[in-house]
């Protein structure tokens, strides 16, 4: 049974139409085509892709050019400005100054703060020389007084006993002396004057004159201790510390007199200044709007202990009792080059980009190109420099100004 199936399989095969073949031949050729096709169409995928990535190339080379292109322009399109261009409105409205450069010899002053006070020399503080009780006073603060005038009167015990020894001296003395030396004898006689002189210059060193001591001599009982202070010199009252009644010490200041027809101006100069002054140099004293002229008559040798200043005094004449002691005075000592410079205001320099000092040259009306300088000596106000030549044009005030419009010429708005 098995071997008649085989049979008819085999025989089947043999037997089959041409068309059902070539149906399976189709077929096949079909799948190959469709294979190869989707071959193609892969190849064609790629082309599309290669062209993509050209385009990308292409765009990247681009943008490199233009990049390219901007730093190119970065660097040579925006050139820092190196100078100002300044209308005549914007002058006016900076306060621009602009002045002619010259070499030549400069008056120039120099700055000190000072004070005015009495002529130590000719003033004179009244005391009592010994303790003393305050009885009257006979001038008020303010007063001028003469020499010999009455200033004030006190009591004091030990000038009483004083009195009394004088009172007591002086009658023996005038009998003695009367009588003479070869009657009475060189012991007595010597005795006796040294009592009287001894009296007296007790009373002269507690403050009594002459016309106190001559009083003694027919004053009663009941005047002995009071004494009075009289003026020593011509002079204003400065001082008078007491009251009456008061108890007051032996050297106690009672009274100050000066005489202000001549002060003292002292000023004070930087512990490190080097400018050298004379006896005599004058300088400017200005005082409350008052201009007078000092000469200098001393120097202290060394830095004051307080404010750490180099002192200097000069003499004030004051004959129509213009200033007082006390006031707070200007002093600008006055100097002059000993050779011709060249030398700008301080408010002309500038410091430039770099830290250099600079100044602002007018090139052309208007126009205005930093140079810089070197800086030499302060001169009062002014600062030697050099760098620049005499004839310049150069910004003497407002120059902060001219730098800010040449820092804004400057500026890159694209340099981020």
């Amino acid at each position: 049974m098995k071997k008649t199936l085989i049979s008819v399989f085999v025989l089947t095969l043999f037997i089959a139409p041409p068309s059902l073949v070539q149906a399976e031949e189709d077929a096949h050729n079909e799948a190959g085509h469709d294979h190869a096709a989707g071959g193609d169409d892969h190849r064609e995928g790629t082309g599309e892709e290669d062209e993509h990535e050209g385009g990308h190339a292409e765009e990247r080379e681009h943008e490199e050019e233009e990049g390219h292109g901007h730093e190119e322009e970065s660097d040579g399109g925006h050139e820092e400005s190196t100078t100002a261009s300044i209308n005549a409105k914007q002058k006016e409205l900076a306060g621009i100054e602009v002045a002619t450069l010259e070499s030549k010899r400069v008056d120039y002053e120099i700055y000190a703060p000072g004070e005015l006070l009495t002529n130590g020399y000719t003033s004179y503080h009244v005391s009592p020389r010994v303790a003393s009780v305050v009885l009257r006073r006979h001038v008020e603060l303010g007063e001028h007084v003469t020499k010999g005038q009455q200033l004030v009167t006190l009591f004091s015990e030990t000038v009483a006993q004083a009195q009394a020894d004088y009172r007591k001296a002086f009658p023996e003395w005038e009998r003695i002396s009367g009588l003479g030396r070869s009657v009475v004898g060189d012991q007595r006689f010597n005795t006796a004057k040294a009592n009287i002189e001894a009296a007296r210059a007790t009373l002269l060193a507690y403050g009594l004159n002459d016309d106190d001591i001559g009083a003694l001599k027919a004053s009663g009982v009941g005047s002995l201790g009071e004494y009075t202070l009289r003026a020593r010199v011509d002079g204003a009252v400065l001082t008078d510390e007491f009251e009456q009644g008061q108890r007051v010490e032996a050297g106690q200041p009672l009274v100050t007199l000066a005489n202000e027809s001549e002060l003292w101006v002292e000023a004070h100069l930087p512990a490190n200044s080097d400018i050298v002054l004379k006896q005599g140099a004058e300088a400017e004293v200005r005082v409350a709007g008052r201009v007078a002229v000092a000469t200098v008559s001393q120097e202290a040798h060394t830095i004051d202990a307080v404010t750490r200043t180099r002192i200097v005094r000069l003499e004030l004449d004051n004959p129509e009792d213009r200033f007082h002691p006390g006031m707070f005075a200007d002093v600008y000592f006055l100097f002059k080059t000993t050779e011709p410079v060249l030398a700008v205001p301080e408010s002309a320099l500038m410091r430039g980009a770099d830290g250099d000092w600079t100044v602002y040259v007018e090139e052309a009306e208007g126009e205005y190109e930093p140079v810089e300088v070197e800086l030499g000596r302060a001169i009062g106000g002014l600062r030697e420099i050099s760098g620049l030549t005499a004839g310049q044009r150069i910004v003497s005030r407002g120059a902060f100004f001219v730098a800010s419009e040449i820092a804004k010429g400057g500026f890159d708005p694209h340099n981020h």
